[in-house]
């Protein structure tokens, strides 16, 4: 980099991340869009999808929660393959996979079958999530990455706040046309934009700053600089063994796990919620499901940026927990009130979405090299176990006792737990 005065290395920082953010951050937020609207949708199908296989409360739940065997499974190594070969390479093949074994669940006959498909689905997502994570740290040092992170975590409410009243019309649109019915329709329109967008990942993702074509060679100095600054005060284990044995990890899985409870509540549950307060019509159940995701993307800016800025990590992942377990409680005990019920479910998406983009600041603060992409996988991939038996224990749950509300208050029980284990990590590691 040559020698410039301060005023103008400022210039420089400020031109050279604002340039990246606009480059990288709108694809990476469609490319995870394109991952939730093919995990939301599962939800608005099992609104006709059940009554037209005969399927249960209890093998809906195991069924969407199986896709988190196969994702719990071959995450770290999905994870490692990225680290080596490369995002854009990776990130395609995943997407284009997942995106045609979506397709396939039009075709779902059997139980079994539903199962299997959803299982394979989880194998060929794995990596996904922890992968964007890890390509975000190539490109943004630890005091920048909250916001970064958080905009790239608000493709999760924009899935459902699209993903709703998209699911809602395909399913009421397209019924009956061709013999088939609407929640088939659904799953195979929605996995197209998948498979394009994974073809375009080839030619528009770049594997490090060297590759910035947008980047002039001061910028890519900079950023190099930065980034290489962030990797000396983290962690870089030597062995698989000392890896497993860092407590901070298992510490980190178990806060991610009880968020991740409450995150998938609201992901499979929430149009079945909307419906038990008195909606019939899936048009109407999807654009009340949008409300809630619409506040989730204003807190969720609002607690990145407050993270930021005041470089504290632990209580703004605290709050939002608890904001989400008082949410949940509240939609359980005014389920039949429209009104309070939307309300209730709008603190409680708030909170959890902030909470799980919150979280990251802190296994990407903390680990680096080998040991960031590993890491990163190894909770994901521990914490997302939660999707299965977050759905699966609702859903038997309501099998036992017909009613969802006890499962909303286990899940509210998970979250506080959560939040009381952020306690134990010291904020001297986190806060920067």
């Amino acid at each position: 980099m040559t020698t410039l005065s301060l005023e103008a290395v400022s210039t420089v920082r400020s031109n050279a991340y604002r340039k990246t953010a606009w480059r990288l951050m709108p694809f990476l937020m469609l490319c995870y869009l394109c991952a939730y609207l093919d995990r939301v949708n599962v939800g608005f199908a099992k609104l006709q999808m059940m009554n037209d296989l005969a399927l249960s409360e209890t093998v809906y739940g195991l069924g969407a929660g199986m896709f988190f065997i196969g994702y719990f499974l071959c995450e770290v190594p999905s994870n490692i393959i990225l680290h080596k070969v490369g995002a854009r390479v990776w990130i395609a093949r995943i997407m284009i996979t997942w995106g045609i074994i979506s397709a396939l669940f039009a075709f779902v006959e059997t139980a079994w079958q539903f199962y299997a498909l959803r299982f394979l689905l989880g194998i060929a997502e794995a990596g996904l999530a922890p992968g964007l994570l890890l390509y975000l740290t190539y490109w943004f040092p630890s005091y920048r990455r909250a916001r970064m992170t958080v905009l790239w975590f608000i493709a999760i409410p924009l899935s459902g706040m699209v993903g709703g009243p998209l699911s809602g019309w395909i399913m009421n649109h397209f019924a009956g046309m061709h013999g088939w019915a609407g929640w088939q329709w659904m799953f195979v329109l929605e996995a197209i934009p998948t498979v394009v967008v994974g073809l375009l990942v080839l030619s528009y993702l770049k594997d490090g700053v060297h590759q910035a074509s947008w980047l002039d060679d001061d910028e890519k100095a900079l950023i190099s600089r930065e980034l290489a600054e962030d990797d000396q005060r983290k962690v870089t284990h030597a062995s698989v063994g000392e890896f497993i044995r860092d407590r901070r990890l298992w510490l980190l899985a178990g806060i991610y796990f009880c968020v991740v409870m409450g995150q998938y509540a609201i992901t499979f549950w929430l149009p079945t919620l909307v419906r038990n307060a008195g909606v019939s019509d899936p048009l109407h159940i999807g654009f009340l499901t949008s409300l809630p995701y619409i506040c989730a993307i204003a807190a969720m800016l609002l607690v990145g940026r407050s993270g930021d800025k005041h470089r504290e990590r632990r209580w703004h992942l605290i709050v939002p927990m608890i904001a989400g377990a008082l949410g949940l409680t509240l939609a359980a005990l005014l389920g039949g009130n429209i009104v309070l019920s939307i309300l209730s479910l709008c603190l409680a998406a708030s909170g959890i979405l902030s909470a799980s983009s919150m979280f990251w600041m802190l296994p990407t603060t903390l680990l680096g090299g080998v040991s960031a992409a590993a890491g990163i996988a190894a909770v994901n991939s521990f914490a997302n176990l939660a999707g299965f038996c977050s759905p699966y224990l609702i859903g038997w749950i309501t099998t036992q006792t017909g009613s969802s509300a006890i499962g909303m208050y286990l899940i509210t029980g998970v979250l506080l737990g959560g939040a009381s284990l952020v306690l134990r990590i010291p904020a001297a590691l986190v806060n920067r």
